[in-house]
């Protein structure tokens, strides 16, 4: 064995990871993070990068760029044109990111799960009586950003950003292992509820960008600030942003979690089941 697989077996037992990834200083880890991966220094930045791929599977090689300026900058990286084909079909929502498939499936009049035994509600999630009446009994797919991927989200249907609502909160890490034992941790994250009316039939889809430790910052196109525990604007913001099926709605600044909602009506596509790799562009639900 390797010793990258012999370092690797280690971090991947489920309590010393835990530990290592929520028993700390979230807020003060995510802060630091934030300032070291925007060191624009070579050797900071080319050893940062070199022990981000020992312990990932990081390929840069899709990346428009061939060298990065920071760790921060190889994280936010854009893709070469043509990167991901868009499925055009339009009965077909697109997955909105690279991802691996989370729990998904139907909304259980308003409770959906996080991992297998930990319910959440739309309330608590979305806080907003107008969407949790929307997607109960609706469908839904939650989308997990590794740190080694793409980290851009993209629109999964034509149609108009209506409005944006950002929610202040922790920086729990969102990997399965911290899923199985952190109660409603979505709902405990900050993020952002992105409402989407589609173009084709006027049905709302929401897109719920929840934010982690190391990560904890959102950008979005249509707003001027980065959503984050700085942020100092309105919680609720009113939009008007018409979008194309694939145009670029924003990036993480890290790895996250993407979850769609969908109404009654809408059916998860034959791929998406739990563990499954998807990227951005290909199917996630087909409108009814």
């Amino acid at each position: 064995m390797t010793i990258r697989a012999q370092i690797l077996k280690v971090f991947q037992q489920e309590d010393l990871n835990f530990l290592l990834t929520n028993r700390i200083p979230r807020r003060l880890a995510t802060q630091f993070m934030g300032w070291f991966s925007r060191i624009e220094q070579p050797v900071v930045r080319d050893l940062s990068i070199a022990v981000w791929r020992l312990f990932s599977d990081l390929d840069p090689s899709e990346a428009k760029k061939t060298e990065f300026s920071s760790l921060h900058d190889c994280f936010v990286r854009e893709l070469k044109e043509g990167a991901r084909p868009i499925e055009r079909s339009k009965d077909i929502l697109v997955c909105p990111c690279d991802a691996i498939v989370g729990a998904c499936g139907t909304v259980g009049g308003t409770t959906l799960f996080q991992a297998k035994g930990f319910p959440y509600t739309l309330e608590d999630l979305l806080c907003d009586r107008a969407l949790v009446e929307t997607y109960r009994n609706g469908s839904y797919a939650t989308l997990r950003l590794k740190s080694s991927m793409y980290h851009r989200f993209h629109a999964p249907h034509d149609g108009r950003i209506e409005q944006v609502r950002y929610i202040s909160g922790d920086t729990w890490n969102v990997n399965p292992i911290a899923l199985k034992r952190i109660e409603r941790l979505f709902c405990k994250n900050e993020r952002a509820v992105v409402r989407l009316r589609l173009e084709s039939s006027g049905q709302v889809v929401t897109l719920v960008a929840v934010a982690a430790i190391l990560v904890a910052s959102v950008r979005l196109h249509c707003l001027d600030a980065a959503l984050n525990r700085n942020y100092r604007g309105r919680s609720v913001t009113i939009c008007d942003d018409s979008v194309r099926k694939g145009d670029e709605l924003g990036w993480f600044e890290h790895g996250s979690t993407i979850i769609v909602f969908a109404p009654e009506g809408f059916a998860l596509c034959d791929n998406i089941r739990d563990g499954a790799a998807i990227r951005m562009g290909e199917p996630l639900m087909r409108l009814p």
